[in-house]
């Protein structure tokens, strides 16, 4: 009799079975195709940004921006002079460039092939030509617009390295490949560092606010060594620079440098440990504003400790799809309160942070995914209430014009603008 009930319950079981398997078939099939179509909606709402920004730039046209020129700040034995023009800069840099008597370090994401790009070139060739050590290192994917025969004809007797993060086949299957070389560096002699957020360009020049760092002294050692590293990491041994620069131990300014290839991200750290140890303003400036949970959660907690934060982005960017997604974050910035100034004069592009009149930082990290935890970086930290002043007084004259965020205006936006927000969210892991 057992046998017999067993035997009805078969059918029963197995049309359960193929039951359980139809609606999870469905499911998945469901799933999948909404996992497509979320991707398409992401695609189309991309294109439609990109090409209204195309029109957008074609119809833009250049505009005068407030900066200003400081002195120089003494540090024990270094100099420390901070640039917000690029035209003051690029006239500096040329000039330590002309009075070279050992060696020239120059590295750059972006070197452009116009007016400024060409004069760089040729500075450093009369360099070469005086028997002076020259080498410069720029980024393969950074310049792919750069005609070929304009990255190709450096001086013979300039040492060139145009970086590529994947060279060989297998290093697809290796994360840390994929990483660009995002710094700006001019080292002379070891004793002259330039380092900001200044690509070379003339677009730069003038048109772009940006922020720049000189540093003269034995403090520049460690710009230079670090151009070594990267240097002798990326060429055979055959053509391995063979300096070093002594550089020890300085309390007041220190070097930070993401390395893809040891997996070492220091300067997202130093900003959250900078952050937490706030205590009454964070002034912070930067390009592309997308920033980890972390770095976001530090900057709502000093808020709540009674520390004024203000964060200064450009409103709009070179990078519309960047725009939008680190829009996504100002509600919970100004809920938290987190004061959100937004540059409409030029292309803002510095890479800052002055903390209590006391601390500050310029560099080449963005606070995105690409500079926190991709890139290659460097960003420069400093204990000098002199310097400090300085960048306060430089965040003042950027936001002198600028328009501040409030929450009430913010949730009025429209409602198109609110959907592609959410709908390009996901991309702010990737960038």
């Amino acid at each position: 009799m057992s046998s017999l009930k067993k035997v009805s319950r078969e059918p029963e079981n197995i049309l359960k079975r193929v039951t359980r398997w139809h609606w999870r078939s469905s499911l998945f099939k469901l799933g999948k195709r909404a996992g497509i179509g979320l991707l398409l909606l992401q695609f189309v709402t991309a294109l439609l940004l990109l090409i209204a920004s195309s029109w957008r730039n074609r119809r833009q046209h250049v505009k005068a921006f407030p900066h200003f020129q400081v002195g120089e700040v003494r540090l024990g034995d270094n100099g420390l002079q901070l640039y917000s023009f690029g035209r003051e800069l690029y006239d500096d840099m040329l000039e330590a460039i002309d009075r070279a008597r050992e060696c020239i370090f120059i590295e750059s994401f972006i070197w452009k092939d116009d007016e400024v790009g060409q004069e760089f070139k040729e500075h450093l060739a009369r360099k070469a030509e005086e028997g002076i050590e020259v080498y410069v290192i720029f980024d393969g994917f950074g310049n792919l617009v750069v005609p070929r025969e304009f990255k190709h004809s450096f001086h013979k007797s300039i040492h060139v390295l145009e970086y590529t993060a994947i060279r060989r086949p297998w290093y697809v299957f290796d994360p840390r490949y994929y990483s660009l070389d995002h710094r700006k560096l001019l080292i002379v002699d070891g004793r002259i560092g330039f380092i900001g957020g200044y690509n070379i360009g003339s677009l730069y020049a003038t048109e772009w606010r940006d922020t720049h760092l000189r540093i003269t002294g034995p403090a520049a050692g460690h710009l230079a060594n670090s151009f070594i590293w990267f240097w002798n990491r990326n060429k055979p041994r055959t053509q391995e620079i063979q300096r070093h620069f002594p550089t020890g131990f300085n309390p007041f300014i220190d070097l930070h440098e993401n390395n893809a290839l040891r997996l070492t991200f220091p300067i997202r750290d130093m900003y959250i440990d900078a952050i937490d140890k706030a205590q009454r303003c964070i002034l912070l400036t930067n390009a592309y504003f997308v920033p980890d949970h972390a770095l976001l959660d530090a900057l709502k907690a000093a808020v709540r400790r009674g520390v004024d934060v203000r964060v200064l982005v450009p409103w709009v960017s070179n990078h519309i799809l960047t725009d939008w997604v680190s829009h996504g974050y100002f509600q919970e910035c100004l809920e938290a309160g987190i004061r959100i100034f937004s540059y409409r004069h030029a292309m803002l592009h510095a890479k800052t942070c002055m903390i209590d009149d006391e601390w500050s930082t310029i560099g080449t990290a963005n606070l995105d995914r690409l500079s926190s935890i991709g890139n290659y970086e460097l960003n420069v930290e400093i204990y000098s209430e002199e310097l400090a002043l300085q960048m306060r007084e430089l965040f003042e004259c950027d936001t002198s014009d600028t328009f501040e965020l409030t929450l009430d205006a913010w949730q009025r936006r429209p409602w198109y603008t609110k959907a592609s927000e959410r709908i390009l969210a996901p991309w702010r892991f990737m960038m």
